[in-house]
């Protein structure tokens, strides 16, 4: 029989350097999480999405689920969207007027590649669907599409 779930929550966390610093650390305290057990294997998991990137600090979503005698699961999702596109465009950030201001380019097989990448967390199955959603932040991100 699996065991009670206590908490589920979601975090953001740098690939391969997390730390136990806040807000990681006190979230997971809370609950009685072995907090550098759990930042140890994170970082193990997440250390080679490092250099599949390039040496950019890549954000990623994890789900932790945390059960009523302590121990914890972890599942991790793909990096978020705003940071595959800063990594396709060779851009350290935004623009802060992303309708006057345009700050990098991004390709539609840039885009593609990063759907593939996405598909997983999408709701939806359809490539060109989430295609336009990514087209869509990287607008509003100040990156400019090239067909």
């Amino acid at each position: 029989m699996a065991a009670k779930v206590q908490k589920r929550f979601n975090l953001h966390m740098p690939a391969g350097k997390a730390t136990p610093a806040p807000p990681i650390g006190p979230i997971l305290g809370q609950h009685g999480v072995n907090i550098g057990q759990f930042v140890k294997e994170f970082n193990d998991k997440t250390s080679s999405l490092l250099q599949q990137y390039g040496g950019i600090s890549m954000m990623i979503p994890v789900t932790v689920t945390i059960f009523v005698d302590r121990s914890y699961q972890m599942e991790i999702l793909p990096p978020l969207t705003s940071n595959l596109i800063l990594w396709k465009a060779g851009v350290k950030s935004g623009s802060s007027e992303s309708n006057k201001k345009k700050v990098g380019k991004i390709t539609m097989k840039d885009l593609e590649e990063i759907a593939e990448i996405k598909k997983v967390v999408m709701n939806t199955a359809n490539i060109n669907s989430i295609v336009k959603t990514i087209e869509g932040t990287a607008k509003n991100m100040g990156i400019e599409v090239v067909k």
